[in-house]
C-alpha cells in the first residue's frame, strides 16, 4: 500500500514538473524566436511528446490516486480521491478540451502563434497548478497511512 502511494507521488511531481518546465521555460523561450519557428519548434515537440513516458505519467497520476483511495484506509483515502479528481478535472480534461485542440490547430495552421502562445500557456499553468494541487493532496493523503 505505502509503495503504490509513493508511485502516486512520484507520478504526480512528474506531472507538475512537467507542466511546470513548459510554462516556465519552453513557452518562454519559444516566445523569444520568430513565430515561424516557434510554430515549427511546438509541432514537433507535441509530435514527440506523445510517447508511452507521457501515457504514464498524464494517466498514471489520477489512475494511481483513484486505485490508492479505494486501498487505503480512512483518514487517508478522502486525500487520494480527492487528488484523483483535481488531476482528472485540472490535467486531463484542460488537455483533452483546450490544450489538444489549440495543438492540431497550431499543427493545421490554422491558429496563429500569436493566437496560440498566450492562450496555450494559460492553460498549461492551469495543468501546473492542478498537478501541483494534486501532489500536495497525496502527499497529506501519505501522512495518514
Amino acid at each position: 500500500m505505502f509503495a503504490l502511494a509513493l508511485i502516486t507521488l512520484v507520478l504526480h511531481g512528474a506531472l507538475t514538473g512537467l507542466f511546470y518546465t513548459f510554462s516556465m521555460s519552453v513557452m518562454p523561450g519559444l516566445n523569444a524566436i520568430e513565430p515561424d519557428r516557434a510554430e515549427a519548434a511546438m509541432r514537433s515537440v507535441n509530435r514527440k511528446i506523445l510517447n508511452p513516458w507521457l501515457y504514464l505519467v498524464f494517466l498514471g497520476s489520477p489512475i494511481a490516486a483513484l486505485v490508492t483511495g479505494f486501498l487505503a484506509d480512512a483518514p487517508a483515502a478522502p486525500w487520494f480521491f480527492a487528488a484523483a479528481g483535481v488531476s482528472f478535472v485540472g490535467s486531463f480534461l484542460v488537455t483533452a478540451a483546450i490544450n489538444v485542440p489549440m495543438n492540431n490547430a497550431l499543427d493545421a495552421g490554422t491558429m496563429a502563434w500569436k493566437d496560440y502562445s498566450r492562450r496555450w500557456t494559460a492553460f498549461n499553468t492551469l495543468r501546473a497548478v492542478a498537478s501541483a494541487a494534486g501532489l500536495v493532496l497525496v502527499g497529506i493523503g501519505l501522512t495518514g497511512l
